[in-house]
């Protein structure tokens, strides 16, 4: 029997690790698609290399958190070189343990009184 992880002891995710597990958490995705997903959803602010990004989906492989997928589009849609990966049960954790973290971050800034004049949105 193993023992469940904690997701808390990979915490913090780097930047470029979390933005690739929300890429994940709505769909599956092949590499090029999770590139375009994170540069978007940031509006540009984060732009991942193909290095970049598959050095991270090896790192997530390794610990659990993402999977490649079975599931391939339609024939006429696809490429049989690409890879689709999807976050795992403990990805899904390990990402919402990150989103806590980074939250209670933003609740102990939000309190700081030198920061009480400045507009935290």
């Amino acid at each position: 029997m193993t023992v469940p992880r904690d997701p808390s002891q990979l915490l913090p995710l780097t930047p470029a690790m979390f933005h690739v597990l929300l890429a994940l958490a709505d769909d599956e995705r092949h590499g090029y698609a999770i590139i375009k997903d994170v540069e978007a959803r940031t509006g540009g602010s984060v732009r991942l290399s193909a290095g970049t990004l598959y050095g991270i989906v090896k790192r997530l492989l390794a610990d659990g958190m993402i999977e490649e997928s079975r599931r391939r589009p339609p024939a006429a849609e696809d490429d049989e070189r690409r890879r689709y990966y999807r976050l795992t049960s403990y990805g899904r954790k390990v990402l919402v343990a990150e989103v806590e973290r980074l939250e209670r971050a933003v609740e102990l800034a939000r309190a700081t009184k030198g920061l009480k004049s400045i507009k935290l949105t």
